[in-house]
């Protein structure tokens, strides 16, 4: 990889609305932290300001929910206007206890409550959810392209999350959304130290960046949604979400 690296959160970044130009925001966050972009670059951004700017809003008030969904709710305790949301946003639900559904989103990947959030939503207007980007690898290319075009370079960009994990405590970024990069580094047949050949060993590059990132970001009121870094050496591949989840017929767990 790189002997160093730079992570820089770009400040001041406003508060997202639908609508807004991402991209052009970004650039802005850059001017503002003296940074111009430089072949090989990373940008970093929370899957939420890509969600409010894609609309990705649903008000609760306006969603009737379905009679599995009444069911759901009554086991897992929560609204049933947000279960059905959990519901058409998931593939399966595979745990439920009070307070929490574990689903296999239609993203692929397993969350809680298929990602559907009520923190940093501004409720000023009714009871409003956020939701998942409907492609975040597509969302990611597409600020790739518009910051290439703007500046002449091709950074590579990732659109995170923070998620938990079945056996350890607290959660972590993750990254959903991946352009530019590998998401899975494949280590296998390099020589260790000793000359030995690797087996087995895949780095996922992707969620190592995130999990970086969102140190910087943070998980409150910190409002850090974009991070740049720097130094990554990593090999020209276009990587994508699909990567990084394991297929079903090798899940120990499922």
């Amino acid at each position: 990889m790189a002997a160093s690296m730079s992570l820089t959160a770009l400040p001041g970044f406003p508060r997202i609305r639908p609508g807004d130009d991402l991209a052009a925001l970004i650039l802005e966050g850059l001017e503002a932290a003296a940074l111009r972009l430089e072949a090989g670059d990373v940008i970093v951004v929370a899957q939420k300001v890509v969600s409010k700017a894609e609309g990705r809003l649903v008000d609760l008030q306006d969603v009737t929910p379905s009679a599995p969904a009444h069911e759901l709710a009554e086991r897992a305790e929560k609204d049933p206007r947000l279960v059905e949301l959990i519901l058409l946003e998931s593939r399966e639900v595979l745990r439920v206890r009070p307070g929490l559904i574990i689903v296999e989103h239609r993203l692929g990947f397993v969350c809680a409550n298929a990602g559907i959030d009520h923190s940093n939503v501004d409720q000023a207007a009714g009871e409003r959810v956020l939701l998942l980007p409907e492609d975040p690898d597509a969302s990611a290319r597409r600020l790739r392209d518009r910051l290439e075009a703007a500046c002449g370079v091709r950074p590579a960009v990732l659109i995170i999350d923070s998620h938990g994990r079945a056996w350890r405590m607290g959660t972590v970024g993750v990254a959903i959304g991946v352009a530019g990069l590998p998401a899975l580094l494949d280590l296998r047949g390099r020589p260790d130290l000793f000359g030995r050949r690797l087996q087995v060993t895949q780095v996922g590059l992707a969620d190592e960046v995130a999990a970086a990132a969102s140190l910087l970001m943070g998980q409150a009121d910190e409002g850090c949604p974009v991070v740049h870094l720097r130094g990554l050496r990593y090999p020209p591949h276009d990587g994508s979400l699909a990567e990084l989840l394991r297929p079903r017929e090798l899940d120990l767990f499922r």
